[in-house]
């Protein structure tokens, strides 16, 4: 599956979470996520991938919210191992192989679609996040409802509000990732090869 839909379009998270739980009924056991985001933690640099190892659902709502959906998992749903440990070990043994760095750290989604503030970057730092995205935090809590395997890789494409005294511009996340899109396949490949 290529794209997805951002709550900050306008779609519903049950429209979001719909090609989670699709996949789980066609028998898909392993969740691999991509995704662009702002780096919070100021080691981080633009360019750089990160393994999610944990997120902060700073999104306001959840995908579960309602009618249970028994089918596919239960009421209350444990995530604290919602990001695969033997999936994570593997993305490191395959960025080895690469010669990719890759950075582990923290995600926090927001709804987007403005980016987040100086104070609120801030104030995530504190929380203890790395990274800062619109999306992703729905379909994992999905697939660990579903009970998926999850693995999770941001591409950090600019630095977070106030990191760096510049505006933040929506051309150079496309353009940065533009130019790592290849790199982030490679890996890709190389971690599903290794499974």
């Amino acid at each position: 599956m290529q794209g997805r839909f951002h709550y900050y379009e306008g779609y519903s998270l049950k429209d979001i979470v719909l090609p989670v739980r699709t996949l789980k009924l066609l028998g898909i056991n392993t969740l691999i996520v991509t995704n662009a985001a702002g780096g919070v933690n100021t080691q981080f640099q633009v360019g750089d991938l990160m393994l999610i190892t944990d997120h902060i659902n700073f999104m306001g709502t959840n995908p579960l919210i309602g009618k249970n959906a028994d089918d596919f998992g239960p009421r209350f749903n444990d995530m604290s191992k919602t990001y695969t440990p033997a999936l994570r070990e593997a993305a490191i043994r395959a960025a080895a192989v690469c010669g990719i760095s890759l950075r582990e750290g923290v995600y926090i989604a927001c709804t987007g679609p403005s980016y987040e503030t100086p104070a609120e970057i801030r104030a995530f730092r504190t929380l203890g996040a790395d990274a800062v995205g619109m999306s992703t935090v729905p379909e994992v809590i999905t697939a660990a409802h579903c009970s998926l395997r999850v693995l999770a890789i941001s591409l950090i494409t600019n630095m977070a509000s106030g990191v760096l005294d510049k505006p933040l511009s929506g051309e150079e996340v496309i353009e940065i990732g533009n130019l790592k899109a290849r790199e982030l396949q490679r890996l890709v490949r190389e971690i599903v090869h290794g499974l």
